[in-house]
Formats: structure tokens, C-alpha cells, sequence
């Protein structure tokens, strides 16, 4: 006895299974190998049902990019998240934000980016702001609630903190000096992923003495 019938999907179901299809193709492929015939394929559905949706492949590979950052900022969440304690919560916030990007298909998805940068600059652009401009964007937030920064310390100390504590094995990972993370990064593998004491001592050099509730003001130094 044949299985059951995949049920049909349409509209907004149809165009999330497309994109999932479609970020494997192109992070398998990379973007000048993929095609729209191959994408279809994948997700089992027709070519014009496929162009329905996405006019051509630029607009498809824009579309997965922002579509990765809607998974990656639901599994980051936000420092508030982690612990009540500020240093704390931005220590296992930045830990989980290296944790998360140097997991194997986002440092491929980030390589891919790097590839097609001056065919598609506009989507290399969109992809910085989806990972890191959003995750940085986040951290400032809560520097901004937590220590009562203005946004443009907030802004400049989060940019900083994830410097110190992402960018190194980042950069490592990126050029093969370091293995990727095959493993899933499920939150609670993060003490065995990451070595969460390194970006512990790293937070709190970054934030110095800054204390709960402490004002700086534009300019980076505490407010007397």
C-alpha cells in the first residue's frame, strides 16, 4: 500500500517550505550554481508556482537571507533572556551569539555573502544587518535599559563587546584556521560549545566598572 499524499501547500506555507528549500540549494550550490529549476525540485513543486512567488533568483536569494535572519534572531532571543544578572545576561547573550555563528550553515551562508558581495552588494549588505546588525541592535537595547546609556554609547559598547568576544573565532572560523560547529547549537550544549569563562572575563573588561542603574553619556565615559 502506497503512503498517503503530501498534502498541497499554498500560499504562505508553500512560500516558507520554498525557502527552506531554497537556502539549502544555494548554501549546498552557492549562488552562481543554483538554479530556479533545481530549487523547484527540491521543494516539490512547479516552476511557475516557484515564479509565482519569487520574480527571479536575486529576489529568491533575498527573500532565504531574510528568512535566515527571522530563524537566527528567534533562536538568539535577547539578553533579558538568559539571566537577571546585567553582566551575566550579556556574558550568555554574547556566548550564544558566537555559539550561533560559527554553527556550519551560517558560517557557510556568511561565506556565500562574502562571494557574491560585489555581484549583489545589496544582499551582502541585507545579511550583515539580518545577523550582526540585528544581534548588536538587541545587545544595545538592554546596555541602553540596564546601565542607562544613551543609545549612542549603548550602541558603541555593544559593537565592542561582540568585538572582544565573537569577532576573533568568528574571523578563525571563517578561514578555516578553526573547525565550524557541526553539532546543532542547542542552548544547552552552549558550556560545551563556547568557553563561556573566556567571554565571561571578556564582558567584564568591556564593561569596566559601569554598574546597574549607571548613566554614560555620548562619549563613553560614566557619568558623575
Amino acid at each position: 500500500m502506497s503512503p498517503p499524499a503530501e498534502p498541497q501547500r499554498r500560499g504562505a506555507e508553500l512560500r516558507r517550505h520554498i525557502l527552506f528549500a531554497a537556502k539549502d540549494v544555494f548554501l549546498e550550490a552557492g549562488y552562481e550554481r543554483a538554479s530556479m529549476d533545481t530549487v523547484a525540485a527540491r521543494a516539490g513543486t512547479s516552476k511557475r508556482s516557484l515564479y509565482a512567488h519569487f520574480a527571479n533568483k536575486d529576489q529568491l536569494f533575498g527573500a532565504v537571507l531574510d528568512f535566515i535572519r527571522e530563524l537566527y534572531l528567534t533562536r538568539l532571543q535577547t539578553p533579558a533572556d538568559y539571566a537577571e544578572d546585567p553582566a551575566e545576561a550579556v556574558t550568555l547573550f554574547c556566548a550564544r551569539f558566537l555559539q550561533t555563528v560559527v554553527w556550519s550553515p551560517q558560517v557557510r551562508t556568511c561565506r556565500l555573502t562574502i562571494a557574491v558581495a560585489e555581484r549583489l552588494p545589496e544582499s551582502s549588505t541585507a545579511y550583515f544587518q539580518a545577523i550582526f546588525g540585528s544581534g548588536a541592535e538587541r545587545l544595545a537595547a538592554y546596555l541602553a535599559d540596564r546601565y542607562t546609556l544613551d543609545s549612542a554609547a549603548a550602541a558603541a559598547l555593544a559593537e565592542d563587546l561582540l568585538a572582544r568576544t565573537v569577532l576573533p573565532r568568528l574571523m578563525r572560523t571563517l578561514l578555516g584556521v578553526e573547525e565550524v560547529l557541526t553539532d546543532e547549537p542547542v542552548l544547552e550544549a552552549l558550556p560545551e560549545q563556547v568557553d563561556v569563562a573566556a567571554v565571561r572575563g571578556l564582558v567584564n573588561d568591556g564593561l569596566g566598572s559601569l554598574g546597574p542603574g549607571e548613566t554614560r553619556r555620548n562619549g563613553g565615559e560614566p557619568a558623575m
